[in-house]
């Protein structure tokens, strides 16, 4: 059936993900209308169910849609080869940063669907965000050099509360660009990335021998 969604020419493919991400990031999946979603994709309510077949099937497409894109962007720019663990989540959420800004609407809609707490789409989320945890913890972190951490700290622990803190200033970002349409161009990414080293500074001096 999604299939063939597939084959639609890229522009009505566009306009179709482009209409559901924005309902569904506004509204959540439980009061997003599908009927607003055919609205703003100016398509019929019977085509989308025939590309989709279901509301919980088009949500659940997007899910893995904006993953897919956002995490292949994201490992394809990130340097596996970086053995210190700061350096490579800091290198991590300053690429984040990047993303967010490149595709804002697929990360709001990330975002929402996490916290989304609809019972007929929160078992199967939770499944699949597992999964891509397990992934990128495996993949980003294979490779590390825990000899520079202090006796006695649980790596996992420290690559948790660092990314944290990575998380908390990519979210800063989002919420700020909601608020104000100008500031993703606006954004200073030097000043962000001075403000976030202070934090980094103090994270190095707690963990680090």
């Amino acid at each position: 059936m999604i299939q063939k969604f597939l084959s639609l020419e890229p522009e009505k493919q566009t306009r179709i993900i482009n209409a559901a991400l924005a309902e569904f990031s506004e509204r959540g999946y439980k009061n997003a209308s599908t009927n607003e979603i055919v609205k703003r994709a100016n398509i019929s309510k019977g085509l989308l169910f025939h590309y989709f077949g279901s509301k919980k099937k088009l949500f659940l497409f997007l899910y893995d849609y904006s993953m897919n894109l956002f995490l292949n962007d994201f490992y394809s720019k990130i340097d596996f080869s970086e053995t210190d663990l700061i350096k490579k989540l800091r290198q991590a959420a300053l690429l984040k940063i990047e993303l967010i800004q490149k595709h804002p609407d697929l990360y709001n809609f990330i975002l929402t669907s996490m916290v989304d707490d609809s019972f007929e789409i929160k078992p199967e989320l939770e499944d699949k965000f597992k999964a891509i945890a397990r992934e990128g913890y495996s993949r980003l972190f294979a490779n590390i050099d825990v000899s520079k951490l202090k006796e006695g700290l649980d790596v996992r622990h420290v690559t948790e509360i660092i990314m944290w803190v990575g998380q908390g200033f990519g979210n800063r970002v989002l919420e700020q660009m909601k608020r104000d349409p100008d500031y993703k161009r606006d954004l200073d990414i030097q000043k962000f990335i001075t403000e976030y080293d202070t934090y980094i500074a103090i994270l190095k001096n707690a963990f680090y021998k």
